[in-house]
Parts: structure tokens; sequence; C-alpha cells
């Protein structure tokens, strides 16, 4: 990485599902095609989501008639890994030229060093965190992605705290991820289709959040900040604040029209094809 490299950082705000994945992949083809430079976004969903992994069957993954009752949305991401419900948190997501020198070689390795970059971020906060050791993967008891961390994953006292995953397309790396600052245990529970004592057990044994972390809940302008200035003495290099261009917001039209707003592609999964 240069040491005259910049980076675009969109602090963005509440977005429908559909839009906030149409916007990743968007900035993705952008950055992969050279328009824009490596770019960190950071932002909220509105309403409540649940994202599905690409790979996951929807019925087995989410209770779309809890969803429906609640005013819930759902959608799939591009990336793999399993259910995540969009609620009272802060997304981040981070797109790389392939060739990038954080991108370079496996998705593990990557994973590690854009985990860094979050640990010194949220470490600003006050949060005391580790990053997963591989004795403890496992399949996990339900769809949800914070019953089981991947390698390399943030962890607070044993538990995951941030979940991620990612997409190597379009000629970029593109990784998300969701960082948890509060739980509703029951909308868990009522979205993934599972018991409220399995959720209860998650939260109790697997799952962390940054106010039980730290002892109190920051707001999510709060945490974007620290993630900002995390990513910004990790990388040494200056992120400077930007927002999308015409092109990407085109195109994040035209994927949510086409691909993240329709059912072929969030319950079928299918829609790779769509035609840009």
């Amino acid at each position: 990485m240069s040491e005259k490299e910049t980076w675009r950082i969109i602090r963005d705000g509440a977005r429908p599902g559909a839009e906030n994945m149409a916007v990743d992949e968007a900035i993705a083809r952008a950055v992969g095609r050279g328009d824009c430079p490596p770019t960190l976004r950071l932002y909220r969903w509105e309403p409540a989501t649940v994202s599905l992994g690409y790979f996951q069957r929807t019925a087995r993954a989410v209770d779309r008639d809890y969803l429906a009752r609640h005013g819930l949305g759902l959608v799939r991401r591009p990336t793999g890994g399993r259910a995540v419900m969009h609620d009272r948190e802060l997304t981040y997501s981070v797109a790389l030229p392939d060739d990038h020198p954080l991108a370079r070689g496996s998705v593990e390795q990557s994973y590690y060093r854009l985990s860094l970059c979050l640990v010194r971020g949220l470490t600003l906060l006050g949060a005391r965190l580790s990053l997963s050791e591989p004795a403890l993967h496992g399949r996990g008891e339900t769809a949800a992605c914070f019953d089981a961390p991947s390698r390399h994953e943030l962890m607070a006292e044993g538990r995951k705290l941030v979940g991620s995953a990612q997409v190597r397309r379009w000629g970029a790396l593109l990784q998300h991820g969701s960082i948890l600052i509060d739980l509703d245990v029951e909308r868990l529970a009522g979205s993934l289709g599972i018991t409220a004592a399995v959720a209860r057990r998650l939260a109790a044994t697997r799952m962390s959040w940054l106010g039980r972390v730290l002892g109190y809940s920051p707001g999510p302008e709060e945490v974007a900040v620290a993630v900002e200035a995390g990513f910004a003495e990790a990388l040494g290099a200056p992120l400077v604040p930007d927002g999308l261009t015409p092109e990407e917001r085109r195109l994040a039209d035209r994927l949510v029209a086409g691909k993240y707003g329709t059912d072929r592609w969030n319950l079928e999964g299918r829609g790779e094809e769509f035609e840009l």
C-alpha cells in the first residue's frame, strides 16, 4: 500500500436492505474498474432487515410471516455466510481492487488484515477484543451468523461481536459486516424462526454487543467515528469524506430494480445473470 494512497469514506444514513446491498455492489464495481479509490462505507438499515447469505435457503433461515407482520425487511447478500438481523447495529463495508495489498492472498489473510482495522477502531471506544481462534469454529445450531465465528472475526469475552462476509467479484474484494450495538432477543428469535429459549442461549453464550462490552450503548454515530479513526490509524492513510458518484447512484438504482429488490434474487437466489 502506497504511503500516498487515499481512501474514500462514505458515512451513509439508513436505507432499506435492497438499497444497501445495491450500493455495496455498485461501489465494488466502481472500485474494481478503477473509477473510485478503496472505499469504506458505514451505514444502517431502515426498516430492520434480515440479510441472507448468498447460498442460504430462505425457508430454512428466516420466518417470512414474522417479518411481514412486523414490517421488517428481507434481502439476500452477494456475500456468503449466515443470516443476520440488522437492527441495533452499525454496518461497515470495504471495497478494494482485487490486487490491493490488503486483498492479496487467501480470504482468511484478507479477513485478518481488515479485522485488525476494526479492532483498532472499536478499541478506541474502550472495547477489549480478540480475534476468533480456529478451535472455536463450528456449524452452530441455527442459521444465524452470530451462532458461530469464522476465523479472524472479532470476539469480546469469548463471544462474537462482529459478523463479516466477503466476496471477490467484479475485479474487487467486497467485505461487509454487522457491528452489534444492542440486541433485541425477541426480534432475533422471531425473524430467524427459532425459539425464544434458543435465542436467549445464543445471546448468553455465543453473541456479544457493544452495550454489554462497554457498559453503555454508544450511538451509531459514535461507533462510526471510532471505526473511521481506527481504519485511518491502521492503514496509515487518509480517509477522504465523499459520497456516491452519479454512476454509482445510477447503477445502484438499476440493481435495486433488477436484482436486490426482486423475489427472484431474495427468495430463490437467482439473478446473477442480471445484465447491467
